[in-house]
């Protein structure tokens, strides 16, 4: 929760800062995303095996979120957007390596009945961080300017820190076999791997964050709106983690991930076609319904369909699959932004967010499999 603070404090600032202040292009900022999250995504499957390998999951994750805190007071020095790339890409370079081992350390710590209330509570722990930053940063705007608020930013960023360093602890578990990198991805279950081709292909059409705040920029919000409109997002998307983690408990964890596949395509459709600010806001409600069905439930599904020694790998697979796919999702959205317009990009991400709701519905294992999976 404080590193989301932290985070969330630049986040819905980043995109405004980067193309008004710095005087990058759309396609730049879809560059700068892209390139920063598919680096971290390799650091993520590398982590997540080392974890099962080693059998220690903390030292991964205190360095990796030491690493994002130390990053974030630099921003407030950039100049041009080459120094907001080297920032943004070290940020996600410490994601990459605490995201993996913490979600395996996660599931390690629950027992598979209440998995997707675990990870929910987590999305939304996370999420109220996201609430609480925006909300700080809104009021400092008042006062301060950009670089201010990204160096006030980096105080809960260290608190996190401390807190995981003294109250962070190890679950006892069975150490993975000394399987190599290769041999250990090779171990994963043909369930998960189809499984990680629909969520690659519903990747492709998830597009960065940042176009959808640069989106209600251009219908004609202003800075301080725009911040509260994030806020609201996540306000929404806190609401919703925890009762979807509950429900995928109860009905499967299938179901809940389609059917926010499917309302993701329904905002894109939505951003495409508005035409004025007051629409922004029920799509800005969508997205974080969205959010709320995906993010967690998605996880808790890895979770389900390998053994527990192989978690922190599958994590890290899942994980690195995705951020990999943001790079030519971030550029596609960028270029056809430009290019076209912004009603192209999500259109685009319309049209491959249906195919994977009807691949997620049709493809992958009935619940049955789902329920012997889970408890293999």
């Amino acid at each position: 929760m404080l590193t989301d603070i932290s985070t969330e404090m630049m986040l819905p600032l980043f995109p405004i800062f980067t193309v008004q202040v710095l005087g990058a292009a759309p396609v730049v900022l879809g560059l700068i995303e892209g390139l920063a999250e598919s680096a971290a995504s390799l650091l993520k499957v590398f982590s997540g095996w080392w974890s099962d390998r080693t059998g220690k999951r903390k030292p991964l994750i205190v360095g990796g979120y030491w690493l994002s805190t130390v990053a974030k007071p630099f921003l407030a020095l950039a100049s041009t957007w080459i120094h907001a790339l080297g920032v943004r890409f070290t940020d996600r370079v410490g994601k990459g390596i605490r995201t993996s081992p913490r979600d395996a350390l996660l599931a390690d710590s629950c027992a598979p009945s209440v998995r997707g209330k675990a990870f929910g509570l987590h999305r939304a722990l996370d999420t109220v961080g996201a609430i609480l930053g925006p909300t700080f940063a809104f009021l400092l705007l008042l006062f301060l300017g950009f670089r201010d608020i990204f160096l006030l930013a980096s105080i809960p960023a260290m608190l996190s820190v401390v807190i995981l360093v003294f109250f962070a602890r190890e679950v006892r578990r069975k150490r993975a076999p000394k399987l190599s990198f290769r041999a250990g991805l090779g171990s994963l279950s043909p369930g998960f791997r189809r499984y990680l081709t629909v969520v690659t292909l519903f990747s492709l059409a998830n597009l960065s964050w940042a176009f959808l705040i640069l989106r209600a920029s251009e219908l004609g919000l202003g800075v301080g709106q725009v911040v509260l409109l994030y806020m609201f997002f996540n306000v929404v998307y806190a609401s919703v983690s925890l009762p979807a983690g509950v429900l995928s408990d109860r009905v499967g964890r299938r179901p809940v991930i389609a059917s926010g596949y499917c309302i993701f395509g329904l905002t894109s459709v939505g951003f495409a076609s508005a035409t004025s600010a007051w629409q922004v806001l029920p799509l800005f409600a969508l997205y974080g319904v969205f959010m709320g069905l995906v993010v967690g439930v998605q996880r808790a599904y890895v979770a389900d369909l390998v053994v527990p020694r192989l978690r922190g790998t599958a994590m890290g697979a899942f994980h690195s699959a995705i951020g990999l796919a943001l790079l030519p999702a971030s550029v596609i959205a960028g270029v056809l932004w430009q290019v076209v317009g912004s009603w192209a990009a999500f259109a685009f991400a319309a049209v491959l967010s249906f195919v994977a709701t009807l691949l997620m519905v049709a493809a992958l294992k009935p619940p049955r499999a789902e329920s012997k999976a889970l408890i293999g």
